[in-house]
């Protein structure tokens, strides 16, 4: 089953944001980076050269990192490892195109062999997740910035049945909990997950999108983790997944659903969102974050009436 739908659409103009400056009272100066997700590289619908285009706009903005929100490539989950080792290859030295620091997270697509159209068996080299920790290190891990503390989340919860949910597993729970604790008080925290945590999207996407073996729209266990956050200064988290922009505030937290660089995996928009990426800037405790299209053309479809 494929997250994908043929649909077409129209992105507004981005907004032009401020350049970074000091923030008065405050010794933690504003900054922006960017938040690119979704790409599913592949080498077919000029998927490759999609990447890059964004990549190279990326690289001409002020950022001072970037931040990969997961399904780097199209697709891991059913193919063999020439394919997936090929994908990888292709995304690896696309994004050396961005010429920023780049902090990942780790998508479904990025699990190598999980479905068992694949032809993989789970005691193969690289099976899983290890084929995402093999490029990138960590599925979960934290870092600071200019005074604020970014936690990424690893999202995917693979099945028994070798499917995948949206789920934050126990001992990332506990180890989540403890990451925060040793924060000063008062920190200001970003959290970046793929699936995401509070969505609207249940109300409007795709039926077939419904028929999935497991919850593959948002993270099941969600109210865990937000009760393990409640406590703590959380300005944003940046979401994926879903291919749409999408922002839902909840108790003062923008959940900031992040479009897709691939926009309907290649193949136009989707459900309005065209291909793009997220400018966030920081400035206190103000997180302003802007959808910008990168003007890519491909096969047009006609959207869906919701």
């Amino acid at each position: 089953m494929h997250r994908r739908h043929l649909l077409s659409g129209a992105i507004a103009a981005p907004l032009a944001l401020p350049a970074a400056r000091a923030i008065a009272g405050s010794a933690d100066p504003a900054f922006r980076f960017a938040f690119v997700t979704d790409c599913h590289i592949q080498p077919e619908l000029d998927a490759a050269q999609g990447c890059r285009q964004c990549f190279r706009e990326v690289a001409h903005g002020h950022y001072d990192f970037v931040i990969q929100g997961g399904d780097h490539v199209y697709d891991a989950l059913e193919v063999d490892r020439t394919r997936a080792n090929r994908l990888m290859d292709l995304y690896v030295e696309t994004e050396q195109v961005m010429g920023h620091k780049v902090h990942h997270v780790i998508g479904n697509h990025d699990c190598f062999g999980v479905f068992p159209t694949s032809g993989v068996a789970p005691s193969a080299p690289g099976y899983g997740k290890q084929y995402y920790i093999e490029r990138f290190g960590p599925t979960h891990y934290a870092f600071d910035h200019k005074g604020v503390h970014f936690v990424v989340l690893d999202s995917i919860g693979l099945t028994p049945d070798r499917s995948y949910e949206g789920r934050i597993d126990a001992g990332q729970l506990a180890w989540l909990a403890k990451d925060l604790a040793a924060q000063p008080r008062g920190r200001r925290i970003i959290v970046a997950t793929h699936i995401p945590l509070v969505t609207a999207l249940s109300i409007y996407e795709p039926e077939e999108w419904t028929r999935t073996p497991h919850n593959w729209t948002n993270i099941v266990n969600a109210r865990e983790v937000l009760r393990t956050l409640r406590p703590y200064n959380v300005i944003a988290v940046l979401q994926g997944h879903s291919h749409v922009a999408e922002t839902v505030t909840l108790n003062g937290i923008p959940f900031i659903t992040g479009g897709a660089v691939s926009g309907n995996w290649w193949q136009g928009s989707f459900l309005g969102t065209a291909e793009g990426y997220m400018d966030v800037a920081i400035d206190g405790d103000r997180v302003i974050a802007s959808y910008r299209g990168y003007g890519f053309r491909t096969i047009e479809r006609r959207d869906v009436v919701i």
